[in-house]
């Protein structure tokens, strides 16, 4: 399949740590430039060597962002965009969850999910849109869930978001596509990382042996396809989306969960 993906510069939020680090590689294996941005520059310089090592033409890099700041996004965007010639892809992987009833959430988590969540989509799609009107086409591929879609028990304000994220994505494709820009959604299946996929700060960091072997086998058991995702699984699609195979869709959402949910 040919990505056209070769020299493109792809900027992927969250890209050094479990599902984000697999799509930097991915991406770097196509022979893209990655702008990996990350609150932990350590663990996104990792990531970047590893890309590099790769040898796939492409030259891949990190920069620290908080994506909760859209001023601090507005001007990272922008130096991107100046010394690469434009942003033709980007990835919305940052995120996270709390879990708990609903009835026993507060406020504070509230604005916790919502800002981490949908607030960065929110910001990165703002930041990145005038480069791209501007080069008429990119692509933008945002991390979502299932959740979003079908709702889950004990995540209901994080459902909320990443509903929030799809509902939006599919308005903007509407906005944008005369640019020749293209908006889709992913959404993974439980992704478990190994240690050294990880940095410092990533929510996983030390959860290891949270699942007993027991636990796993018993999670596989709810997917049809008898196993638990890795992030690679959701960097093809990804890949895929933001490629020019697939330069006729847009809004669509994809589940990459082995058939947990099929809507």
């Amino acid at each position: 399949m040919e990505t056209g993906l070769a020299k493109k510069t792809v900027v992927v939020t969250g890209g050094g740590s479990n599902i984000g680090r697999a799509i930097s590689l991915a991406f770097a294996g196509e022979g893209a430039n990655v702008v990996i941005t990350d609150l932990d520059e350590a663990q996104g310089k990792k990531v970047a060597d590893q890309a590099n090592a790769l040898g796939k033409g492409g030259v891949s890099k990190v920069v620290k962002l908080d994506v909760t700041k859209i001023t601090e996004v507005e001007s990272v965007f922008k130096k991107i965009a100046e010394e690469s010639g434009g942003i033709h892809v980007l990835v919305n992987v940052v995120g996270g969850d709390v879990l708990t009833m609903f009835k026993d959430t507060t406020p504070e988590i509230w604005d916790k999910l919502i800002l981490l969540n949908y607030r960065t989509f929110l910001n990165s799609v703002k930041s990145v849109l005038p480069y791209m009107i501007s080069q008429k086409g990119g692509s933008i591929v945002s991390i979502a869930s299932d959740a979003g879609r079908v709702g889950e028990a004990k995540e209901a304000v994080y459902s909320g978001t990443k509903g929030a994220v799809i509902a939006a994505s599919k308005s903007i494709a509407k906005e944008v596509g005369r640019y020749g820009i293209r908006l889709n959604m992913v959404c993974p299946g439980m992704t478990i990382p190994k240690s050294d996929e990880v940095g410092e700060g990533s929510a996983w960091k030390g959860q290891e042996g949270l699942f007993s072997p027991e636990v796993l086998e018993s999670i596989k058991k709810l997917y049809p396809l008898r196993r638990i995702g890795t992030g690679d699984d959701t960097a093809k699609a990804v890949v895929f989306l933001a490629s020019d195979a697939a330069d006729f869709i847009t809004g669509q959402t994809l589940s990459v969960s082995g058939g947990f949910t099929m809507v």
